[in-house]
This record gives structure tokens, C-alpha cells and sequence, in this order.
């Protein structure tokens, strides 16, 4: 584990840890079901919403796994959600139906309230710290994302002072070690200087952990998703658990 007083590079997840990914997916599932009519728009939003989530983590997981192509599992996705309404969706109704969904989701891209002021507090708690991303995600899909959110310049992603790691362009996948060696080595900093925070207990802070970085992960309680956090996996000695990105200044200063 590394220690904090240590820490000169501090890495994050994207999705559920800065930008606010299952309240968009929330958001943009309900609107796609109210504008489909039918027994799809009559069916339960909440288990609607549930259904969504599984279906991406389980298709998702199939893509990060090399089973299926980016558009294949957003294919899937789409099939699934419609055949329990015995609506059939071909390949191509299956992408157009989610490049629909997909403008649902864009507009409702945010960052949690926590985000900003700590890169404020943390700039001010350790001098020339820097910051990067470590997302199991399709470089220009997150690309476009932090871009939105107004994080690529505000985490000088732009400049190259920070790094954005996606698996996509990699070709590893978190928990692999090898994904956060990458990031620690873009920074020309051994791992032991990094801290690294996720909303997922396996795949972000033991992952992060076993790689030799600080593991932190992000417990946001009732905002946590629950189909996603692995909270199940019990946190081994070393990996710190916080319920907000105020406490990364007070966990990380130099001591």
C-alpha cells in the first residue's frame, strides 16, 4: 500500500465517481420508455430501471471481455430490453433505437457536487499534484464525455500535465495490473505515488491496491449503484473507503 504522504499523482474512475453516470442512465431509460408506448411505456419505470442497469453491466462486461464489438453490445442492450414486450429489434433498429437513448443520456451528463471543490482542495492540500482518469470505456465515448462536463481542461487533460487511461484504446481492462501500470507510467511515477479512487470495491480500489497505488473506494450510499459497486467484496487491509471526494484532501495531504 502506499503511504499518503506519498501521494503525488491522484487517479479516478469516470463513470459514478466524478460524472454522475446512473442518475443519466436513470434519466434517459425513463424518457426513452414514456416516448415508446405500449406495454413497454405501461411496464414499471423502477423495474424498468433495473432491467437497464443489468443489462449494461452484463453486456458491457461481454464487451470488456472481447465477446462482443463496441456496437454489438449496445446491439444486445437494446434487444433485451424489448423482447420481455415482444418487440423484435434487428440489428440496425437495435442501434438506432439506442443512438435515441443515447441523446437522453448526453443530456443529462453532470458532475457530482463533490467534484470540483475537491481538485481545489486537493491542489491546494498536496503541491504539483497532478490528476488523471482510469476508465474501462471507449477512449472517444469518455473523451467526449469529460469534454462535456467541462473536467478535460480542468484536469489539464488536454495539456498532457494529466492522463486519461481508457481500456478501449489499451486493450486491458480494469482490474487487470496492467491497466494501472499504464497510468502510473504515463505519469513517469511508480505506482506506490498514486492514489486511485472508484465507485467498484473489486474492479477500481483492489485492483488500484494489488497494483501497488493507494486503493480508495468511494462508498456515495444512497447514491451508490448497487447492481455495479461489488460493495458484497469485503475491503482488505490497506484499501480506504470514503462517502465523498471531501475526504480525499484530509485522507492524501502530506501529514
Amino acid at each position: 500500500m502506499s503511504a499518503t504522504s506519498d501521494i503525488r499523482v491522484v487517479l479516478f474512475d469516470l463513470d459514478d465517481t466524478l460524472m454522475a453516470h446512473s442518475r443519466s442512465v436513470d434519466l434517459a431509460i425513463e424518457r426513452a420508455q414514456q416516448a415508446a408506448g405500449g406495454d413497454f411505456a405501461a411496464d414499471d419505470p423502477a423495474s424498468v430501471r433495473t432491467r437497464w442497469r443489468e443489462l449494461e453491466e452484463q453486456h458491457y462486461a461481454r464487451y470488456l471481455s472481447g465477446e462482443l464489438d463496441y456496437l454489438g453490445q449496445r446491439i444486445h442492450r437494446a434487444r433485451d430490453l424489448h423482447a420481455p414486450y415482444g418487440i423484435h429489434l434487428d440489428d440496425e433498429a437495435a442501434l438506432a433505437w439506442f443512438v435515441e437513448y443515447l441523446h437522453g443520456y448526453r443530456d443529462n451528463w453532470t458532475l457530482f457536487d463533490d467534484v470540483l471543490p475537491a481538485l481545489d482542495a486537493l491542489e491546494a492540500a498536496i503541491e504539483g499534484v497532478r490528476f488523471g482518469i482510469i476508465t474501462n470505456g471507449d477512449l472517444a465515448f469518455q473523451t467526449d464525455k469529460l469534454e462535456r462536463i467541462d473536467l478535460w481542461e480542468r484536469l489539464r487533460l488536454h495539456t498532457g500535465h494529466g492522463h486519461l487511461i481508457a481500456s478501449g484504446a489499451l486493450g486491458v481492462t480494469k482490474p487487470d495490473p496492467a491497466i494501472f501500470a499504464a497510468a502510473a507510467a504515463a505519469f513517469d511515477v511508480p505506482a506506490a505515488a498514486c492514489a486511485y479512487l472508484g465507485d467498484r470495491v473489486r474492479t477500481d480500489a483492489i485492483g488500484a491496491h494489488e497494483a501497488g497505488m493507494l486503493g480508495i473506494w468511494l462508498d456515495r450510499g444512497e447514491a451508490r449503484n448497487d447492481t455495479t459497486s461489488e460493495s458484497h467484496v469485503a475491503l482488505p487491509a490497506g484499501v480506504r473507503r470514503v462517502r465523498s471526494l471531501a475526504e480525499l484532501p484530509g485522507l492524501l495531504a502530506p501529514q
